[in-house]
């Protein structure tokens, strides 16, 4: 069965997800924005072997712990390809949003991309090429439950005012590839508490704007 634990990380309180197979203790790591000790502790409590992180997008808030997680847990890290620009940026976004001074993250050990699948035990999870929010964001289709990153909140969506952003693409990426799941799938955004998807097709302001 497939588990999901969230944490809270940082300054601008990133979720931190383990997903993991609760039968053979297989996971992965979605974003790691911070407090790389913290999230490392939860994965031993767990008793999780991470095979990797997983990124939904590229900004600082959701990648700040990727080097420490990738060095202490002997893993890989992997974001789409689209995103390389912003992951560069990462030391000078940190130091512009929060006067944080931080290293810049690794270099990927390899890219994701739309239909994806990533094994995590016996259970699939597909990538869902969303871009609007960054040009490379992405889901986690896992089970019935999806990873939304920034893309979708409950009650909200992602801002598309910083560099790669377009609301454009944002709307159509909800409108195509989030909302065409059936109501009662879970929705794990990457800030935030989690949601289902018929909540946020009712409920959501954000969305009338498709609807319009």
């Amino acid at each position: 069965m497939l588990r999901v634990e969230c944490i809270p990380v940082g300054r601008l309180l990133s979720n931190s997800y383990l997903l993991y197979d609760s039968r053979n203790g297989e996971g992965i790591i979605i974003d790691a924005g911070d407090d790389a000790e913290r999230i490392i502790k939860l994965i031993e409590m767990h008793d999780v072997r991470v095979k990797g992180v997983y990124l939904t997008h590229g900004h600082f808030d959701h990648v700040m712990a990727v080097g420490e997680l990738r060095e202490k847990l002997g893993c890989g890290f992997y974001i789409h390809e689209n995103d390389v620009t912003i992951l560069s940026r990462v030391p000078l976004d940190a130091k512009y949003f929060l006067e944080l001074d931080v290293d810049p993250p690794p270099k990927p050990d390899g890219w994701v991309f739309d239909g994806q699948i990533i094994r995590v035990g016996s259970h699939d999870v597909r990538v869902i090429h969303t871009p609007g929010h960054t040009p490379g964001s992405v889901c986690y289709l896992a089970g019935e439950a999806i990873f939304t990153g920034d893309t979708l909140f409950a009650g909200s969506i992602g801002r598309t005012d910083l560099p790669g952003g377009s609301l454009q693409d944002l709307l159509n990426s909800i409108s195509t590839k989030i909302l065409s799941l059936p109501d009662h799938y879970a929705v794990y955004p990457g800030h935030g508490p989690s949601s289902t998807i018929g909540a946020e097709r009712r409920l959501n302001p954000f969305l009338r704007w498709i609807e319009g």
